[in-house]
């Protein structure tokens, strides 16, 4: 179905046909989608101690203001991970700020922590409660006088509903916000947040959300200061600055954060290194180019735990978990494998 509406929907605004795709959600007008893998052994994991039906997650950054969660997990999602929300409500950037590349897969966007701010998301969340696991990602307000206190009102406003909490350091969109990837801020920064979770005697897992960008010296101490505040999982990665020069869109130039297909091997390769650094001790959720089986088991081989996808839905349409799932079965029965566990960093470099 969504392949006889694909041509027309990319004729809108991308902007534009993601406002749609939320209502169409909300009211629930989505597809019934039959799902013959759901409840496989094959697929089945734990993510913070809860039981997921698979290791498939939808990505920060489709549903903002946790209005669709318990809808994308009827369309097969394990996990959902709403925001970024900023503890207050703010614009985000001049539109137009969200461009397709059809040719090459891709988005383009500079939204800029679009977010109806913490206060709303809140209520709406205690008001509908998750039919799945359900994290919440972070950040500060982009005129914000202290960023560092801006993920501390986030860690109190949500450290009760949140399955985990994603601090989303990443974002290029938020001028300077990749800051906090050197050393002494991040170290700051989580240490300040376990201190706040100590104050509201919190136990909610944090997960830290990685630029693609990163050199590789700040891998090394990236990993240290994880390694050492303990940090539960790892998201690699956000959108990338780069990786400009082999796309074919007149559209690719633009400012922003670049998703989809260009940075998968860029993320694989970044979820390889924290693998070999991390070595089991933090979980790593793989996110950058995944739309099909193969995709997905490339991220597992790497040394991804779990992995997450936004740009894949926009192209492949809302049966995307069904589908990487059942090319996904193919490729692991032909490995011989019971659970798809069984091959996480397997083609370790």
């Amino acid at each position: 179905m969504f392949s006889k509406f694909r041509s027309l929907i990319f004729k809108i605004d991308p902007e534009t046909a993601h406002t749609l795709a939320i209502k169409s959600l909300k009211f629930n007008f989505a597809p019934n989608i039959f799902d013959e893998t759901k409840n496989d052994p094959m697929f089945q994991t734990t993510l913070f101690g809860k039981k997921l039906d698979n290791p498939i997650g939808m990505a920060a950054g489709f549903d903002k203001n946790a209005e669709v969660y318990n809808p994308l997990f009827k369309l097969g999602f394990g996990f959902v991970e709403v925001g970024t929300i900023t503890p207050l409500e703010q614009y985000g950037n001049p539109k137009p700020r969200v461009f397709r590349l059809v040719e090459d897969q891709a988005l383009i966007n500079r939204l800029g922590f679009n977010s109806l701010g913490a206060k709303d998301v809140s209520s709406r969340i205690r008001s509908n409660t998750p039919d799945g696991l359900l994290g919440i990602n972070i950040g500060p307000n982009k005129d914000s006088k202290d960023r560092l206190n801006d993920y501390l009102i986030g860690l109190k406003t949500f450290h009760n509903i949140a399955d985990y909490i994603a601090i989303n350091i990443s974002s290029p969109n938020t001028e300077n916000l990749r800051n906090f990837h050197e050393q002494t801020k991040l170290d700051e920064l989580l240490n300040s947040i376990e201190q706040e979770k100590t104050n509201l005697k919190s136990k909610v897992p944090i997960v830290v959300k990685i630029s693609p960008d990163v050199s590789e010296n700040q891998v090394q101490q990236i990993s240290e200061i994880l390694l050492k505040y303990q940090v539960k999982a790892i998201i690699v990665s956000n959108t990338t600055e780069g990786n400009r020069e082999n796309l074919q869109n007149t559209s690719k130039h633009q400012k922003g954060g670049l998703s989809g297909k260009p940075l998968e091997l860029k993320s694989n390769q970044l979820i390889n290194k924290f693998y070999n650094l991390l070595k089991n001790k933090i979980d790593i959720i793989g996110v950058g180019g995944v739309d099909s089986g193969k995709s997905a088991y490339n991220k597992f081989l790497a040394g991804a735990n779990y992995i997450q996808l936004y740009t894949g839905m926009v192209f492949q349409g809302p049966n995307i978990v069904v589908k990487i799932k059942k090319e996904l079965k193919k490729l692991l029965i032909n490995d011989g494998v019971k659970n798809f566990k069984e091959i996480v960093g397997k083609n370790n470099n």
